[in-house]
């Protein structure tokens, strides 16, 4: 019997690299994404010749509540279990204190916490006991956030979200875990100005940003090993260690 994963945000990015991660478990795949439909065609005929798994993006922004809906329809009308799920997607807004508004910090509040505990809420039903939930937290929600306040507090409250979940998911065995990032090589990173990167890389212990396939590693980790559960597991390179 197959593996089934769902991880939002999984055609680019961070969530990429752990569907490509997952896809060479063995998990089939189901990757939600917002509007780029041509990196997602492209992502999943990627994943299908390189992991020999079943792939399938649907549509599904994380900002709009209809989101929840059509992950759920799809996932019950096709009576697909899910084994393992990944809470990926998420949005930042990036205006001055002074200046943000309240529909920004309410929208980026809602993609980054009340969308995936709502839509967890609908698929408990299609989870296998023994499955594992991963949230994307962030080191942004442990350290002070510079530029994005709605995303620091948005990330320290998934950092709550799983150690409150862990009561509520233990009567179906399911596990609950975070990764915490840093620095992680994406194409959003990347596109940093070359002295901002350097003013980075100087400030973490291996001086250097971490490679997504790196990062990876770390969710499987958590997928695999059956005891850890409750845990923000922080992946940084050794930030601000001087």
């Amino acid at each position: 019997m197959s593996k089934y994963a769902l991880i939002t945000g999984g055609t680019k990015g961070i969530g990429y690299s752990v569907a490509k991660c997952l896809g060479k478990m063995g998990y089939d795949l189901l990757l939600t994404y917002g509007t780029d439909t041509i990196t997602a065609q492209k992502t999943c005929a990627e994943l299908r010749h390189e992991c020999k798994v079943d792939v399938t993006a649907l549509q599904a922004d994380s900002s709009d509540k209809k989101a929840i809906d059509i992950i759920f329809h799809h996932i019950t009308s096709r009576d697909i279990k899910l084994d393992v799920i990944v809470f990926n997607a998420g949005l930042t807004c990036r205006d001055n204190f002074e200046e943000m508004k309240y529909e920004d910090w309410e929208r980026v509040f809602f993609a980054n916490v009340h969308y995936p505990t709502f839509l967890l809420q609908r698929l408990i039903g299609n989870i296998n006991n023994g499955g594992s939930i991963l949230f994307t937290g962030s080191l942004m929600g442990i350290l002070p956030h510079a530029m994005s306040l709605s995303y620091g507090v948005t990330k320290a409250a998934i950092h709550a979200l799983v150690k409150n979940l862990v009561k509520f998911m233990a009567p179906y065995q399911i596990r609950v875990n975070a990764v915490a990032p840093g620095f992680v090589n994406t194409e959003w990173q990347k596109n940093k100005p070359a002295e901002i990167r350097k003013n980075i890389e100087n400030k973490i212990a291996l001086g250097r940003f971490c490679d997504p396939d790196e990062l990876a590693g770390v969710y499987k980790l958590l997928v695999e090993n059956s005891y850890i559960n409750g845990e923000i597991i922080i992946a940084d390179g050794g930030y601000s260690y001087k």
